[in-house]
């Protein structure tokens, strides 16, 4: 099995590393290539998606992602922008379903901005198409307006899209995740607003009729919002867009204690899949081994079950974060009284000893 590895800007080779050291504690033989990408990439070959990374991410079974961006790259063109390296990568890997699995643990309830009687026990999946959407509809761009009140005026315009097929096989994903859950599906939307939601309110409504098994309710976005705060636990599986995606499931990351915790899979319709935390860079930490990298190393452990067929290896490295949780091993972002507060490389190395225990 082939992993390929970009670890990327910010924090994100301090928290690659202690994932990788993971993946080198199992009794399994990987080969690992890491390449730049992001700030990374462009600083070595001008583009943050350099054609050699973009080769050997095409060509592995597996990539495991870490975070890209930096301050100091917002003067540069958007193209050349590091975030423009994710947006490319799903673009070529066909990657067009996203898996954002919200778990609040027990020992981590105390670091939720919430009531721990609201969060305990929370295990959400929200489901995000990621291909499509106002991310990379057509036409774009900025002009003079043509029309309107503000004729003449700069203007900014951006097109959302969606093609039924695109949200016939997202429906198809969340479907068959809410059949192996609580067969619980809630669909997020803007119907009352956006032909493009009325679109997506239909499909999902249609292809609703091959699972007679699995509960179907549909939200208005604004509500969703609403609902995640005031009982999120009414939630089993979500699905929806990819700009309401991105945004709800940030929203979701912080009822569990820490967006630090929270692992994502963006899969083709295969199963390859790229593996990523869903926090950014933080630039603003990096260096400083205080970078949480739980949520890559349950981003490694959704790589073992979804990419490689090695669902038993995933068990142990998520039973393994589960304990050094119990034994009071903290980050900073999760930090409680009378924790054990360790490092970005503490806490990687407190895995690997569960992992052997």
């Amino acid at each position: 099995m082939k992993v390929a590895v970009l670890p990327g800007d910010g924090i994100g080779p301090e928290i690659v590393t202690e994932a990788v050291k993971i993946l080198n504690a199992l009794e399994e033989r990987f080969e690992i290539e890491q390449a730049p990408i992001g700030g990374a990439g462009y600083e070595v070959g001008g583009h943050p998606l350099p054609d050699a990374t973009l080769a050997l991410a095409s060509h592995a079974d597996a990539i495991l992602f870490g975070a890209v961006g930096d301050w100091k790259y917002d003067r540069l063109e958007r193209e050349l922008r590091p975030e423009q390296a994710i947006l490319g990568l799903r673009k070529h890997l066909r990657l067009f379903a996203n898996l954002r699995p919200v778990i609040c643990y027990s020992e981590l309830t105390g670091a939720s901005s919430l009531k721990s009687e609201i969060v305990s026990g929370l295990d959400i999946l929200i489901v995000r198409e990621l291909s499509g959407d106002i991310y990379f509809g057509q036409p774009r761009g900025l002009r003079d307006a043509p029309d309107g009140p503000f004729y003449g005026s700069r203007e900014g315009f951006d097109t959302m899209r969606y093609a039924e097929p695109e949200v016939r096989r997202i429906a198809h994903v969340a479907f068959q995740s809410a059949q192996k859950r609580a067969k619980r599906l809630t669909s997020i939307d803007k119907a009352n607003v956006l032909e493009t939601s009325q679109l997506w309110r239909d499909v999902i409504t249609s292809v609703a009729c091959e699972y007679p098994d699995v509960e179907l309710s549909h939200l208005y976005v604004d509500n969703a919002a609403m609902q995640l705060v005031k009982a999120p636990k009414t939630f089993d599986v979500i699905v929806t867009g990819n700009m309401f995606g991105d945004i709800l499931s940030d929203e979701a990351a912080m009822l569990t204690g820490s967006i630090g915790m929270l692992p994502s899979a963006s899969l083709d319709a295969n199963n390859k899949g790229l593996y990523e935390p869903s926090h950014g860079s933080a630039p603003d930490i990096a260096g400083k081994g205080i970078a949480n990298p739980l949520a890559t190393i349950l981003s490694v452990a959704m790589m073992l079950r979804y990419s490689l067929g090695r669902a038993e290896q995933a068990n142990r490295v998520e039973d393994a974060v589960k304990s050094i949780l119990a034994q009071g091993y903290r980050t900073m972002d999760i930090a409680t009284p009378n924790c054990k507060k360790v490092g970005t490389q503490e806490m990687g190395d407190a895995v690997i000893a569960a992992l052997a225990s």
